[in-house]
């Protein structure tokens, strides 16, 4: 293998903003950019995305969003129209239920507004650390870093941390990537996993980043 350069991360996201930006914005992310930009539409909009395609989950996500937008209008619609309009989603059943259940806590706790709060996020049942962090760091512009597949994955294979779990990158991410890249870190890293670092064959020779990265488990 050729020798590498030093792994700069300032330059490797320089590089990625350029390699990304032709490619559809992640979920969230896209959503945000169009105006679904509350707490509760972030929250609600990954809920939806989990287990589910983003070119399935964005559009599902509006179509729910163009009946209610706030927790107040949610209650009001039923857990069995909620269904019907998130139906495409992975798991659509739970997760109605999960988001009629959280717009009226919202209602009933915090007057109708989602408060930015990790441990208001985390305290709803079924919402996990990905969720809360990726919804508080784009509705709320708090410093958290989400780590999905791709933010996972990624980042090992550059050799940048060295982790099994996607719970032990974030750990390691945490204590190594500048603070000012913590959001983005996701909003670059999705569609980049999907379209040049991919899973199992990933795209090196195309990669901008092929100087710097280790191509850690990668074959061939």
């Amino acid at each position: 293998m050729t020798e590498k350069q030093p792994f700069e991360i300032d330059e490797v996201i320089d590089r990625l903003r350029q390699a990304v930006s032709s490619f559809p914005k992640a979920a969230m992310f896209e959503l945000a950019a169009q105006g679904y930009n509350s707490p509760f539409e972030q929250l609600i909009s990954c809920i939806i995305s989990i287990r589910t395609y983003d070119e399935v989950s964005l559009p599902t996500a509006k179509r729910l969003f163009d009946r209610a937008r706030t927790p107040a209008e949610m209650v009001q619609l039923s857990v069995a129209e909620i269904e019907r309009l998130i139906q495409r989603s992975t798991y659509h059943d739970a997760k109605a239920q999960q988001i009629w259940d959280i717009a009226d806590r919202i209602v009933r706790e915090y007057g109708g507004e989602l408060p930015c709060d990790e441990q208001v996020f985390l305290s709803f049942k079924g919402v996990g650390a990905k969720c809360a962090h990726l919804a508080l760091g784009i509705a709320c512009e708090q410093p958290y870093i989400s780590v999905d597949i791709h933010v996972h994955c990624v980042t090992n294979r550059w050799g940048y941390v060295q982790s099994r779990t996607p719970e032990k990158t974030l750990a390691a991410l945490e204590a190594k990537l500048p603070q000012q890249y913590w959001i983005e870190i996701n909003a670059l890293l999705v569609p980049f996993g999907k379209h040049i670092c991919t899973g199992n064959a990933p795209k090196c020779p195309k990669c901008p980043l092929l100087s710097m990265c280790q191509q850690v488990g990668v074959e061939g």
